[in-house]
């Protein structure tokens, strides 16, 4: 297959984050922050008492290696956590890590099947739970398996036979360490930079999932460039809401933590995001596209409420907002007159609404995982939010291409991050080499399986285009491209993308692959429809009355013929059909990172699919 496309990013650059990542280890950069700012806040949990400080983190972390290790934790183990957000899951991490072990977060929404899976794939040594909940769901997944892993419980009110509690092994670890400090030292100073640092596993949309193992390098050097490339504050505050099973979290919430000196509030409940966001003030937040469409459709909803007055002007200065935005997007700036007024408008306005959401000291807000709709993009640069998209999956430490804040495109995924090369197939696949690919994936006899072929190339299986000015926009997956009747390549996700700026929609997937025409499951957004619902004086308020209820119905499909003008003819939709319930990965239509499993769709909704083409 030829090249069609190539391009590298800056040379100059990309020498300096590799003479700076080189060598280092997170071990080591604990380390650092323990010693030279060993009384700045570390990690706190919103809403409870637990925080602490750098250096008390790091204590926690020895006393819990010296404990890992009297069960036999050590070198190339892995240890697989589920556990919600609580600052036990940090130290139960680092401590493996420093150890030489390799610890992996399971997803809580995992099957029993799946978790045999991971058990049996990763051979892991130890699996470290939060309470009962979770014991349940492992309980049958573990049944029968030759080499079961010694089981921790942290909920210290647990009390589950053959098990051991957390605060047990943390009181053993803490006679041992008190009696040999030396050895914790000695531990951690044999871990190497190219050695795995985490054990992730994908969703595994198209199969098995994959055990992706990255290095210390690849996680370091991805926070060297996120330095390089983003101005922040000293020691950042950050909100840690995503699961550690999310690369995006790990990255940030973990690594960038570290190497920034940082400060996490760790969330468990993510309904509770709002107001952890307006206590936190974070200066970065990554959401996956959901939340900020979620967020983006709760202002407008709200704004549906308020006196004609207020929305006027919030649309006079949302209208401005944008204008700079577009602007900065082209390198162009506004006139004085217009920065000015923008300004005033911001100050009265707009920093009001941003303040009510938390964001108002925000610097850098990055969207991922999924392509966001430009709609809400706009909507939310109106409101003086510049969500950043960025892309790459977990085989690529998180971003391979970014937005920037003086370097953007709305509707892109920004270019190839510093080091790394990117470049395009005939048939526009995209491939990607540098420091940010991983080691490989994990095989069953805990070798490594190499990802990329013998120049280094990863093949992602994502379609892009790139720009004259180096910015590659995600066109779609190679898998999920939908081939009709008439041969006809059509992209499922731009169709689903445009039905998701909508705020009734939350969740579309379009259909058609080998049918005549193509068709689309519609499922509402459970927030916004019941506001929807009141603001048109509709008595019904629940998600499945709503689905059928005709007022409803003629506003998707209202949305729908929208849409349809955007698009060529073999891509408009012809039928639809309204879900009456949210997807879930509980459901099963969506995966743990919110992506949807196209083939679980199609075999849960098969009836409702067919009768759409029944004629």
């Amino acid at each position: 297959m030829e090249e069609a496309v190539f391009v590298e990013g800056s040379m100059d650059l990309a020498q300096r984050c590799a003479d700076k990542a080189a060598g280092m280890t997170i071990p080591e950069l604990l380390h650092r922050n323990a010693v030279s700012y060993p009384d700045l806040p570390a990690l706190s949990t919103f809403g409870g008492e637990t925080s602490l400080t750098w250096r008390e983190m790091r204590d926690g972390v020895a006393v819990l290696a010296r404990g890992l290790a009297e069960l036999g934790v050590g070198w190339g183990d892995r240890v697989i956590m589920m556990m919600p957000g609580r600052v036990e899951h940090w130290l139960v991490d680092l401590a493996a890590v420093h150890l030489g072990a390799i610890p992996c977060t399971a997803y809580a929404t995992l099957s029993p099947t799946q978790l045999r899976y991971l058990a049996e794939h990763s051979g892991a040594k130890l699996l470290v739970l939060n309470g009962e909940a979770e014991w349940q769901k492992w309980q049958s997944a573990l049944e029968g398996l030759p080499h079961p892993p010694h089981i921790v419980i942290v909920d210290e009110e647990a009390e589950i036979p053959g098990t051991t509690s957390l605060g047990a092994v943390m009181a053993r670890g803490g006679i041992a360490h008190a009696n040999d400090p030396s050895a914790f030292e000695t531990q951690w100073r044999q871990v190497r930079a190219d050695h795995p640092v985490t054990l992730l596993y994908t969703s595994g949309t198209t199969g098995d999932p994959k055990g992706v193992l990255l290095s210390h390098h690849n996680v370091i050097y991805q926070c060297v460039v996120l330095e390089a490339t983003v101005n922040m504050p000293a020691h950042p505050r950050t909100l840690a809401y995503l699961p550690l099973a999310h690369i995006a979290e790990r990255v940030l919430g973990i690594y960038n933590l570290i190497y920034r000196t940082g400060h996490a509030t760790i969330l468990a409940d993510p309904a509770q995001l709002v107001a952890a966001l307006r206590a936190v003030k974070p200066n970065s937040f990554f959401g996956v596209p959901r939340v900020w469409e979620k967020m983006a459709a709760g202002v407008q909803a709200q704004l549906g409420n308020v006196e004609p007055a207020v929305r006027e002007a919030f649309a006079t200065a949302s209208a401005l907002a944008r204008d700079s935005y577009l602007a900065r997007s082209e390198g162009k700036t506004l006139t004085e007159e217009q920065a000015a007024a923008l300004a005033t408008l911001d100050a009265a306005v707009l920093r009001p609404m941003r303040a009510m959401l938390g964001l108002d000291e925000m610097v850098w807000a990055g969207s991922g995982a999924a392509p966001i709709p430009v709609e809400v993009l706009l909507f939310l640069a109106g409101m003086g939010v510049d969500v950043l998209e960025v892309w790459g999956m977990t085989e690529t430490t998180g971003t391979a291409t970014i937005n920037t804040p003086s370097a953007f495109r709305p509707g892109s995924v920004g270019r190839i991050n510093a080091g790394m090369a990117l470049r395009l197939l005939d048939d526009g696949e995209i491939q990607v080499r540098g420091p940010l690919v991983c080691m490989g994936y994990l095989r069953a006899d805990g070798g490594i399986e190499p990802i990329v072929d013998a120049e280094g190339w990863l093949s992602t299986g994502d379609v892009g285009a790139l720009d004259d000015e180096g910015y590659l926009t995600i066109t779609d997956r190679k898998k999920e491209l939908i081939i009709n009747s008439s041969g006809k390549n059509i992209s499922p996700a731009q169709i689903e993308n445009l039905l998701r700026a909508y705020p009734l929609i939350g969740q579309a997937v379009a259909i058609g692959d080998r049918r005549p025409y193509l068709t689309a499951l519609i499922v509402l957004d459970e927030e916004v429809a019941p506001l929807w619902a009141a603001s048109q004086g509709l008595a019904e308020r629940s998600l499945p009355g709503l689905a059928a209820h005709p007022a409803l119905h003629a506003a998707i499909t209202s949305a729908v013929a929208e849409v349809n003008e955007k698009l060529s003819r073999p891509e408009q939709i012809k039928r639809f059909r309204i879900m009456p319930a949210a997807w879930t990965p509980e459901t099963g239509e969506l995966t743990p990172t919110l992506k949807l499993r196209r083939r679980a769709i199609s075999q849960q909704h098969e009836t409702l699919i067919d009768e759409m083409y029944a004629d």
